[in-house]
Order: C-alpha cells, then structure tokens, then sequence
C-alpha cells in the first residue's frame, strides 16, 4: 500500500524514526482540503503512545479537512544543516501517513493535552491553568500512524 523507499542506505531505522517524532517540537500536517487541493499547516504537536497529537479550533479549515477525508501526512525535520560547499543539506526527517480523529473520550483528551501543556511548558500549575481556561475551546487530535518511513543524508550513515 505505501512506497518502499527508493534509496534504501539512507533510510532510518524504525526506532530512530521513532526518536525523531518524539524530539521534534513541530511538524507539517498534510491534508485534502477544498476543491481537492492539498493543504499543508505547519503545527506543534506531541507523540505520545504511539500516536501524532495536536490541539485546534473547534471550526476551520484543517478541521474540515480531517472530517471530510481523515487521511493524513505528518512530516518532521529534526536536522537541516545547509552546507553550501558542497551544494546539499545534512538533514534527518520523518513522514507518518495515518487517520486523524477528533479526540472524543474527554479522559484521553485531558490526558493529551496535559502531555502536550507539559511538552511546551513544563510547569505544571500553568499548564493546568490553561487547559482549566481553553480546554473546553478546543479539538484534540489524533494521528493514528499507519506507516512511517523516515530519511537522513547521506553523508548522515554511519
């Protein structure tokens, strides 16, 4: 069902593919919105439990977009060192393909969105706080990862 990747040397190993989901701080989200065009937001997001989780509004068009059509792509780039001598990049990055769902057990909700205060600001009386205020306000949303390839330079393999 997903492409194999072409130049296989390069490819990361599923556990540092892994790694790299989880030490990233933000992400692009791919998706079909209008008119079948695609629409690609870059957002913060946390990895947890093995699943891509972010918070939205409760309207707009990423949201939509989930609804109409809950596949998605998510990519990471943990590395991009431009190294102009020799006309590349030193980079490291992760594509997940998987289902996005609007989080609606309230329970995993909170759970996810305190992972995801925690993750940005690791104080916890302020991250309660917050979600106390703008929890209710808003979508928590899950990728569920069906696939996940992921890639580095190759001036990168050991």
């Amino acid at each position: 069902m997903f492409r194999e990747m072409r130049r296989h040397r390069q490819q990361l190993s599923e556990a540092e593919a892994h790694e790299v989901l989880a030490n990233g701080c933000w992400g692009t989200l791919a998706v079909l919105g209008d008119e079948g065009y695609p629409y690609t937001v870059p957002l913060n997001y946390g990895y947890y439990n093995g699943a891509i989780y972010f918070h939205c509004a409760k309207e707009g068009h990423k949201l939509d977009a989930i609804v109409a059509c809950d596949k998605v792509s998510f990519c990471v780039v943990e590395r991009d060192t431009v190294v102009p001598q020799e006309y590349t990049s030193y980079y490291k990055s992760v594509v997940a393909f998987g289902r996005a769902h609007i989080v609606k057990d309230e329970a995993e909700k909170q759970e996810s969105l305190h992972f995801l205060g925690m993750r940005y600001h690791p104080d916890r009386s302020a991250t309660d706080a917050e979600i106390a205020k703008s929890g209710a306000h808003l979508h928590m949303v899950r990728i569920d990862i069906e696939h996940l390839s992921g890639k580095q330079a190759k001036e990168l393999v050991k």
